[in-house]
């Protein structure tokens, strides 16, 4: 009976009598059903036919697919894109989502998908993790729908859903089952291959019986057998995938030592020829299963710090659907929040959202996510952050931002984006691996010549040595895995690198540049004291508040507070509005209030100073003038930040060079440059007089790390090599930065370049030991005093090294 045919594209057998016609590289290949001839034809019509050369296995069938997705059209409402879709751009029809990809199963998979997206009008990006099977995508969602890219994607033959912390954990689950049952399979196999070994070994000349041995022989094959074709196949895919790839990838030597060991000793096993390597595949399958397996726990407990964050937002809320008229509540989903809900949160338990206080007073744990070490305390008009923990008293919060607009998405987002970006040391230690397989083979290749002429029947086992101890896996992981612990212990700390390279150029940084305002400050600024010199002092704050309004300066926010905005404009003062408001940075602002034009700013910005020692020394002063002159002047003050003294002291111990270039005058600025004991500081700067500053300073050789939070920091920001915004600062800063302060702890800054440093030295170790071990271990394999087992051994402790290493950087201590 002849078996039934299989599908092209899917495996499974063609039913008796179908007739469906696959037309691929000018042949007919025969479909099981109308489903999988339209999905291959789509595949192959699109440019895509490569896939069916390069997959290592099977997908889905069509069928799975369309009963997944029938249901495309909702994940195009505004209210279910809420909770996982970015928009981006003045129109906000540029989007940004992360999906799961399920039937992924090899790197032709990623590489289809990948192309297909990209080939799709309106899709801008497309980018693929095959470790984690996640997706990120961009596109015009005025030329291109998500439903159709998630349509398109099942048109391939795969699924496609928003990414969920869950189903992803649930995946690790499945990943982390298969191994433990691979490992299992691998142990008891060596176990049980050894006991029929070790006689083998002991049994004098001519104790054993021919048949007896062929009977130990048989009974390892059999016992071998599913540890290579179970416990070893993924090497296999592996290998397989990179042969047909043409490049050799680490999984080549190690198929190459594996699959030719076990023909050898079945070949040995049928013509009772002396050798036989059956304890050895079992123990280096075993071997190297384990440490990989540690290797992807230790991997995957390095990188929960993104997983982490995304599990703070609780499952469920309180909502007050009748607030403030009622105080009924019902319990609803997270992802079902819309802007403007009002949610009930009880001591103990986390916000669902961003949003604003409402009703009561209490404290919040913040530390999860900014590492602020200290309590925040919130009252009425308070902003919350989603994922943080409410301490004391219930609070009634309005929700201002929901799913992908909320801090901590944006936190996940730019985290994400730093891992992906590799930085100058991994990409040379991959160029170095690619190459040190090629190089590998050679050399086996040449010992095996050598010892088939010095001692034939050495020459096999000494080989397969050469093939098993080299490591080029502790290579490739020495800079990805001390990066990945380290950014993050740094997101732990409340300081998150949205660059690849940011960690890197931190550790080599010779200057600090510091902005004063908001950075080294606190940038709360209050009116210490005034002076009117026409009119009156309600009518010059109400031109200063109508002057100041959606301004994001601290001095704004001062004028603002004094006009006593913070809790509602008094009655007394007169309401006026601003027209034709123009922003000089660094400098202030020009407007018309009732058909008149105002300057408010510097004393440089009005042309005119006030009475010498007429405020007091450090003093923040601001002007206001009409066309006849000034009006009055406002003194405004704020102190150094809790933290800032030790910054200093820190970063000068760790051989760092201080600077503080500021906008604010020179007097205040050399003030508090002598408080906490910087040299280099000057003030009254415009943001291009720091921008030349900083270049000076980088033509000099300097390796200069700027810290601000300003609009008028943003220039400065992009120009030094590594950046930092403060917290609470300007989106435009945390736009050009490399890094984001999340606390206001700003002594942070110092624990993030010790930590910097650390991972540097920690890279430069994992890359000595590998160049070290691979220079010891192949040759010693190659001149025979390595055998097979113990290469085993030695590579996978090698790996395992490596990655226990890097884990060190998720434990590191300030004094460290």
């Amino acid at each position: 009976m002849t078996e039934p045919t299989a599908c092209f594209h899917c495996g499974e057998p063609v039913p008796a009598g179908a007739s469906y016609l696959i037309v691929y590289q000018g042949c007919n290949q025969p479909a099981c059903c109308l489903g999988c001839q339209a999905v291959a034809q789509t595949i192959i019509d699109s440019g895509n036919a490569d896939y069916y050369r390069l997959r290592t296995d099977l997908p889905k069938t069509a069928e799975a697919a369309l009963e997944e997705l029938k249901n495309l059209k909702l994940y195009d409402l505004p209210e279910v894109q809420n909770s996982f879709v970015k928009s981006e751009g003045a129109d906000g029809q540029t989007r940004e989502a992360n999906l799961i990809l399920e039937g992924i199963v090899c790197a032709a998979c990623v590489w289809l998908n990948e192309r297909h997206l990209h080939q799709l009008p309106g899709v801008l990006a497309a980018d693929i993790n095959f470790s984690t099977h996640r997706a990120r995508v961009r596109w015009d969602d005025s030329r291109i729908h998500l439903s159709d890219i998630l349509k398109s994607i099942q048109d391939i033959g795969y699924l496609a859903y928003p990414f969920d912390a869950g189903r992803q954990e649930e995946l690790f689950r499945k990943e982390r089952n298969t191994s433990i049952r691979r490992l299992a399979i691998a142990g008891l196999g060596m176990m049980q291959v050894m006991m029929y070994a070790v006689p083998l070994y002991l049994a004098g000349e001519g104790a054993m019986t021919d048949d007896i041995q062929a009977l130990m022989r048989f009974a390892s094959l059999m016992l071998t057998t599913p540890v290579v074709f179970y416990s070893a196949w993924p090497f296999f895919q592996g290998a397989w995938r990179d042969l047909k790839l043409k490049r050799a990838g680490m999984d080549v030597p190690v198929a190459l030592g594996v699959g030719a060991a076990y023909v050898a000793s079945i070949y040995g096993t049928f013509t009772g020829s002396a050798e036989v390597y059956f304890d050895a595949v079992t123990m280096f399958v075993f071997f190297l299963l384990t440490g990989r397996f540690l290797e992807m726990s230790a991997r995957k407990r390095s990188a929960e710090a993104a997983e982490s964050l995304i599990k703070l937002i609780p499952a469920a809320a309180m909502r007050l659907p009748g607030y403030p008229a009622t105080r009924e509540e019902e319990m609803v989903a997270a992802v079902k929040l819309m802007v403007g809900d009002h949610v009930l949160i009880g001591p103990g338990a986390s916000f669902p959202a961003d949003g604003s206080v409402v009703e009561g007073a209490s404290s919040v744990d913040e530390s999860l996510l900014t590492g602020e070490s200290l309590p925040v305390s919130k009252h009425a008009a308070s902003l919350v952050i989603g994922g943080t923990i409410n301490l004391e008293s219930p609070l009634v919060v309005r929700v201002e931002k929901v799913g992908a607009d909320t801090v901590l998405s944006g936190i996940v987002r730019l985290l994400d984006r730093a891992l992906a970006e590799k930085p100058r040391l991994a990409k040379i230690a991959d160029r170095v691996a690619a190459w040190f397989v090629f190089a590998l083979l050679l050399v086996a290749a040449s010992v095996a010549g050598i010892w088939y002429v010095v001692d034939a029947s050495r020459a096999f086992w000494i080989t397969v040595s050469v093939l098993v101890v080299s490591c080029p896996c502790a290579l490739a992981l020495a800079t990805p895995a001390a990066l990945t612990a380290a950014l993050g212990r740094l997101t732990r700390l409340g300081l998150l690198s949205t660059r690849g390279h940011a960690l890197e150029t931190l550790a080599h940084a010779t200057d600090f540049v510091f902005d004063k305002t908001g950075t080294l400050t606190t940038g709360k600024f209050s009116l210490l004291d005034m002076e009117v010199l026409r009119t009156d002092r309600m009518h010059v704050l109400a031109l200063a508040h109508a002057l100041e309004q959606g301004a994001t300066h601290p001095l704004a926010a001062g004028l603002r507070e004094a006009a006593g905005v913070s809790s509602g404009l008094p009655t007394s003062l007169p309401a006026l509005a601003a027209d034709n408001l123009s922003y000089i940075p660094g400098r202030g602002v020009t407007g018309q209030i009732e058909a008149k034009t105002y300057r408010l700013g510097a004393p440089e910005f009005l042309g005119d100073t006030p009475a010498q020692g007429r405020f007091q020394v450090g003093a923040s002063l601001v002007g206001l003038a009409d066309d006849a002159g000034v009006l009055a002047w406002f003194a405004l003050g704020d102190t150094p930040r809790a933290q800032a003294h030790q910054l200093i002291d820190d970063l000068k111990n760790l051989g760092v060079r201080l600077h503080l270039y500021s906008g604010d005058r020179a007097e205040n600025v050399r003030a508090l440059a002598r408080e906490l004991g910087i040299d280099d500081a000057q003030g009254g700067m415009l943001p291009q007089d720091k921008l030349a500053a900083v270049r000076a300073l980088q033509q000099a050789g300097a390796i200069v790390a700027m810290t601000g939070d300003g609009v008028n920091d943003a220039p400065v920001l992009a120009q030094a090599q590594v950046s930092i915004a403060v917290d609470q600062g300007a989106e435009a800063a945390q736009a050009a930065a490399d890094m984001v302060l999340l606390s206001s702890e700003i002594g942070r800054l110092a624990d993030g370049v010790r930590l910097a440093r650390k991972a540097q030295a920690v890279i430069k170790q994992n890359l000595a030991w590998s160049v070290f071990y691979n220079a010891l271990a192949i040759p010693a394999a190659a001149m025979g005093y390595v055998t097979p087992w113990m290469a085993g051994i030695g590579m996978s402790l090698s790996s395992l090294l490596v990655v226990l290493n890097a884990m060190r950087l998720s434990r590191i201590s300030k004094n460290e």
